[in-house]
């Protein structure tokens, strides 16, 4: 989705709104349902902000207008920084992070801000994980996010570093939420994977700029993870861990809850696999969180899949679907799916070009990179690197 950037003065209310001491997230979304507008929470009176729940101070606060001296500063250093403001009235705002019970007002973001809009999954776990857990995180990451998938995650050492790495690795996309402003990078060492997700994927805050890393803010900010997000898959973590609460947040916020066992030795696996036994989708590989997804999500990602693995084929082959017909209109249930298949095997690859041509009297090159997209994505193809092909057993 792409909509033009607000004015620089709707802007500038925005952050002044956002800056207002005191005046937490439930109480200035309270203040934009009422008025729709920061300029029109600004031009109210105190005693009229009052009656709808604002302390004196913080509506004599609003009244004075005091903060729009560090909302100016706020402006200079998003420009400095390449930064963009996302208000929740925005088209951009994502839809199901507008939905939760205390969204932030406003979204500061660097990179790619048409991220807001796709399907995301957070990808949660410990700091200090295994090398089994960062295995399982790369592999089901890349995975992931081949699927169509947007990894959402914390840009924290550990799970969430492999996760974002992987994302990219796989020419995915994915968000990095951080518990700081877009600014600055927490922690330290991943300056370099900051500055890669900035100018490939997304960072995301809602804390203003030069906004420090306090503890406090992690929690604010794994609701923000899972609140994007239409699942949350936890890799590795202790029972009360930051992942354990991401989890119990996706719950109370409707999300699925996705866990990949771990060694019933380890206490990094402790998390994951009690929430498996109180009811969350066991993960062994990428298709166990598509498969458990909300129908029109996974519509959704066969459909962006399909216009994906076409536009890469005609890169290097011009494909022509057949006069007045379109070429995404057949599915494993027909007839080209069916003898895609056929030609596919449990122990060989089949490289994608030699498949096309073995099919090129029944069928155009576009219908048999859409079919096999959808095979892949009901488990039945599995993707091999350099666009080879097997059946999945």
């Amino acid at each position: 989705m792409t909509s033009p950037a607000i004015s620089l003065e709707t802007e500038l209310h925005w952050l002044a709104l956002r800056l207002i001491p005191g005046l937490g997230t439930r109480k200035a979304g309270k203040l934009i349902d009422r008025y729709r507008t920061p300029q029109a929470v600004f031009r109210a009176s105190r005693s009229e902000l009052e009656s709808h729940g604002i302390g004196g101070a913080v509506a004599q606060t609003i009244v004075s207008g005091c903060s729009f001296e560090d909302a100016a500063e706020q402006q200079q250093r998003m420009k400095d920084a390449g930064a963009v403001a996302v208000p929740i009235v925005d088209p951009r705002y994502p839809a199901l992070l507008r939905d939760i019970f205390d969204p932030p007002v406003l979204l500061f973001v660097r990179g790619r801000v048409e991220l807001l809009s796709t399907v995301s999954l957070g990808v949660v776990g410990t700091r200090r994980p295994t090398p089994y857990g960062v295995a399982a995180a790369e592999r089901l990451s890349a995975d992931l996010a081949r699927a169509g998938l947007t990894i959402t995650s914390g840009l924290a050492r550990g799970i969430d570093t492999a996760a974002h790495r992987s994302a990219l690795a796989a020419d995915g996309s994915t968000i990095a939420v951080l518990g700081c402003g877009v600014d600055l990078v927490y922690p330290s060492e991943n300056r370099r994977l900051a500055a890669e997700i900035a100018a490939k994927g997304l960072i995301l805050s809602e804390f203003p700029m030069g906004s420090t890393a306090f503890p406090q803010n992690f929690p604010i900010r794994n609701r923000v993870i899972s609140g994007l997000s239409v699942g949350v898959m936890v890799v590795e973590g202790a029972q009360y861990s930051g992942s354990a609460i991401t989890a119990k947040l996706a719950l109370d916020q409707g999300r699925e809850v996705f866990a990949v066992p771990g060694n019933i030795t380890s206490k990094e696996s402790w998390g994951p696999n009690l929430l498996i036994k109180q009811g969350a989708k066991l993960v062994q590989e990428w298709n166990d969180v598509v498969a458990d997804l909300p129908e029109q999500v996974r519509a959704r990602l066969i459909s962006e899949g399909r216009e994906r693995l076409i536009a890469g084929f005609a890169e290097g082959k011009a494909a022509t679907a057949p006069e007045g017909g379109n070429p995404l209109s057949a599915g494993p249930n027909g007839e080209v799916g069916r003898r895609v298949l056929e030609r596919l095997k449990v122990d060989t690859a089949v490289a994608l070009d030699d498949l096309v041509e073995s099919l090129e009297d029944y069928t155009t090159p576009s219908e048999v990179i859409a079919a096999l997209f959808e095979l892949e994505m009901l488990g039945l193809a599995k993707q091999l690197p350099g666009k080879n092909f097997v059946k999945v057993w």
